[in-house]
């Protein structure tokens, strides 16, 4: 009865049947859909973040590093339409299996989802390439918090009752080189997408004692809800660039930003991909399935 709690459709508080586990089971490429574990789930609701290390393979990586560098450096050498961060083998990344379970968990609408389509759409994509040389260097900027108590309409809320999370505007970051936990990653006020209270003065500052941030080897990936406070910081290993893809998600009823693949590419896109770029609203929103809210 707990796992049911707050799970209604829409007409006289009948209850959903659907469970995670029961949605989209496998990716575009045919790649299984494995879910979250307990505590994966536990832990992102606890913290506002989830790091998942070592998800891509040696030669991912380095396909995926070098296209990354071609795109910054050189990208004439890419087909126009592959020339951002949806495009080349950064395509693959947008519905990676470990991006989908947690789609599946925290951001799907069950009556919006099927084997063919998913439950929950994709927002934007950009690329992260820092160095200690740059110039002017990435300015710490904090951002964002007490997502809880937020009205739905700026998308930068988190929703939760026992058994059940919804984390709004969802950051899925992609660590394409080793991070060590003094080189510069993304920082975060971890549990502060709950706060109930303004922040104090110190989490303007970057030496803040509660600001957390993370180690992992290349290939890790790292969740984290925009209702969180968090924010970049200057790079500071002069051995290794950071390198790292940052897409964002949304729940299929709600938009935060007009980005989109090139029509050339989304059109080349196996079509359980495309849907990841559908308009965002409700009614009849699903394909490979008959719309029902009743699921």
């Amino acid at each position: 009865m707990m796992e049911q709690l707050g799970k209604f459709n829409k007409d006289l508080g009948r209850p959903l049947a659907t469970a995670p586990a029961d949605l989209t089971r496998t990716n575009a490429d045919g790649k299984a859909v494995v879910p979250l574990t307990q505590e994966q789930k536990y832990l992102f609701d606890k913290n506002g973040w989830l790091l998942v290390p070592g998800v891509l393979t040696e030669s991912e990586i380095e396909e995926i590093r070098d296209f990354c560098y071609r795109l910054k450096h050189d990208p004439e050498t890419i087909p126009q339409h592959h020339r951002s961060t949806y495009g080349g083998p950064l395509e693959k990344l947008t519905d990676h299996p470990v991006v989908v379970a947690f789609g599946n968990e925290f951001l799907a609408t069950p009556y919006l989802a099927s084997d063919t389509c998913y439950g929950f759409r994709m927002e934007m994509s950009f690329l992260a390439l820092r160095a200690t040389t740059d110039e002017p260097p990435f300015t710490f900027h904090a951002h964002n918090g007490n997502g809880l108590w937020r009205m739905p309409g700026d998308c930068h809320q988190y929703s939760c009752l026992p058994g059940q999370a919804y984390s709004g505007l969802t950051r899925v970051v992609w660590e394409l080189n080793p991070v060590e936990k003094d080189d510069g990653g993304t920082m975060f006020i971890t549990g502060s997408h709950k706060a109930a209270y303004t922040a104090p003065e110190g989490a303007h500052t970057q030496d803040w004692e509660f600001w957390d941030t993370y180690s992992c080897p290349a290939g890790s990936v790292i969740m984290f809800t925009e209702a969180i406070t968090h924010s970049g910081q200057p790079w500071q290993n002069p051995d290794t660039d950071r390198v790292a893809v940052f897409n964002a998600y949304n729940s299929v009823d709600k938009r935060w930003s007009l980005s989109k693949p090139p029509q050339a590419l989304l059109d080349e896109m196996p079509p359980k991909r495309q849907t990841l770029f559908r308009d965002a609203y409700v009614k009849g929103n699903v394909t490979g399935t008959k719309f029902d809210m009743a699921l």
